[in-house]
């Protein structure tokens, strides 16, 4: 691909949701000039824009945060890091406060501000204006469908597609920030069509490996017909489409919860119902979380009152824990030039083998996103300016097949490869067999897509969308297998038990040979 539009900066962010932007605004107010490509809108594309984020919020009490962290270890199974946790505990108390110029904090009903639980649209719309009151440039439906090396293989920038022209665009940098977010595989969660894992597959084809990808099962339970948010149904029971009671355990049971579900829903529908629900459920409901009530209220049903279906909606890597691994305490990954941030990057630093969920997962977008964003902006300022450097671009699936292009069913492709990672026997019993299975059926994919796969515009897009997704369900079904026991979000049914000497993170990466290996074993601490 030639570019028609040639941009550069000293940081480049690719990725538009919570961690991209406050990557961005750090940079920028570092000193740094700064692009951020987005393949949606600034402001309303991703999960963040359709949900209602808490954060982890702990006071600077030492008692209180002590008690915090130690508690996310207990959750981390062997996995997590003390030090990273108090850094983003800390980073999210300072910083959360810094969007009040353009949010409308809420009372706390003390005579204070209510901040660690904001509203998703109002928020990425804060975020946009702070990142552009820092003077970034914000190129909405700007996907990028490549990164760009060196003569060294140092990242210098990416290269994308404008959606609107189908125009060639790069943009070279000595500093490129990746922040495009998880992968639901397509699942239908609310939020997600996007996040496919782009990122992921760019980084790779630069040689930068992840880790965390077999702690991945991670579900959201929505209605039927439409994913919301997960809210409400603490409060429910569960009934078969005979009006029978389902023994389902609480969600606090977590694995053993969604389990049982999802076994349920493989012998016929699940219904709900929330009429035993606290009486202050609604009112709370409607304030963080309006998309939810607006799903039932436009079928006319009364969510508190009436039973209806629900199903479980896959979020792969959004709420699991794998990404990018991160080398060292400024989000940089094995790659020269690349950073991580936000869902792109492993959480297992704070969350290790259990889901962050909503609150940890948002302070770690908030804070690794500020973290690499000044990382960034401090090794552009001291890197050689880019204009003169003459970039390749790595990209493979879809750009460079390896042998003559051929047409490719992407429909049954993206089905197939969706449930490998979220088909309920897959997901709910794993096991060596199953897992082979699902790997095999990837890969058969993967060389298809490698072999044969090319396009041009928004067709390449979405060609890269269908690559990033298989590579990622490859990555992901090889750490699982790789990892033979049960620890957190990882089950294994042919191995319960958590084997203590497997308290390790497990690398994977990889391309047309995906491989795994342990990483050293995990020592607590981080430089300062």
């Amino acid at each position: 691909m030639i570019a028609s539009t040639i941009l550069r900066a000293d940081v480049l962010v690719i990725g538009g949701g919570m961690a991209a932007a406050w990557a961005a605004i750090a940079a920028a107010q570092a000193g740094a000039s700064v692009v951020m490509a987005d393949k949606g809108a600034v402001g309303t594309s991703g999960v963040t824009a359709t949900g209602g984020p808490g954060h982890w919020w702990v006071s600077p009490d030492p008692a209180l945060r002590r008690e915090a962290i130690e508690r996310q270890e207990a959750k981390a199974l062997g996995l997590g890091d003390p030090e990273w946790m108090a850094r983003i505990i800390d980073l999210t108390w300072r910083h959360l406060p810094d969007i009040a110029p353009f949010y409308p904090f809420g009372s706390d009903g003390s005579g204070g501000r209510y901040v660690q639980g904001v509203r998703g649209p109002e928020y990425m719309r804060a975020l946009r204006s702070l990142a552009s009151a820092a003077g970034v440039t914000i190129l909405d439906h700007h996907p990028a469908i490549e990164l760009l090396a060196d003569a060294d293989g140092a990242i210098v920038g990416a290269r994308g597609i404008a959606l609107d022209s189908e125009d060639v665009w790069d943009v070279r940098a000595p500093t490129t920030l990746m922040a495009t977010g998880g992968c639901a595989f397509r699942s239908g969660l609310l939020g997600s069509h996007g996040n496919t894992g782009d990122g992921l597959l760019m980084a790779a084809e630069a040689g930068a490996d992840l880790s965390g990808m077999e702690f991945g099962p991670s579900w959201s339970l929505s209605p039927a017909w439409s994913s919301t948010r997960t809210l409400p149904y603490f409060a429910a029971r569960f009934f078969d489409d005979a009006g029978r009671e389902l023994d389902i355990p609480p969600p606090k049971a977590g694995h053993a919860h969604l389990q049982a579900l999802g076994r349920a829903m493989q012998r016929g529908p699940v219904l709900a119902d929330l009429s035993d629900a606290p009486k202050a459920l609604p009112g709370v409901l409607r304030s963080i979380q309006p998309l939810t009530l607006a799903a039932f209220e436009r079928r006319g049903i009364d969510l508190w009152r009436e039973r209806f279906p629900v199903r479980l909606f896959g979020e792969g890597t959004i709420r699991g824990t794998g990404g990018l691994r991160v080398i060292d305490d400024e989000c940089r990954t094995s790659v020269p030039g690349l950073f991580a941030a936000g869902d792109a990057a492993t959480r297992e630093l704070v969350a290790g083998a259990s889901s962050g969920g909503g609150a940890v997962n948002a302070a770690w977008a908030l804070s690794s996103g500020r973290i690499a964003g000044l990382a960034a902006a401090r090794q552009a300022a001291v890197s050689r300016r880019p204009a003169a450097i003459t970039a390749r671009g790595l990209g493979r699936v879809g750009l460079r097949p390896r042998r003559a292009p051929q047409p490719l069913e992407l429909a049954a492709l993206a089905q197939a490869v969706g449930s490998a990672v979220h088909g309920y026997d897959q997901a709910f019993q794993r096991d060596k067999a199953g897992l082979a299975r699902s790997a095999a059926t990837v890969d058969a994919h993967w060389r298809g897509l490698a072999d044969h796969a090319r396009a041009g515009g928004r067709a390449l897009v979405e060609l890269r969308a269908q690559a990033a997704m298989t590579a990622t369900a490859r990555w992901s079904l090889a750490a699982a297998l790789a990892r033979g026991e049960s620890r957190g979000l990882h089950v294994r049914e042919d191995a319960p038990a958590t084997d203590p000497a497997k308290a390790h993170r497990l690398l994977v990466g990889g391309l047309d040979r995906v491989w795994t290996r342990a990483d050293h074993p995990v020592t607590q601490g981080v430089a300062a």
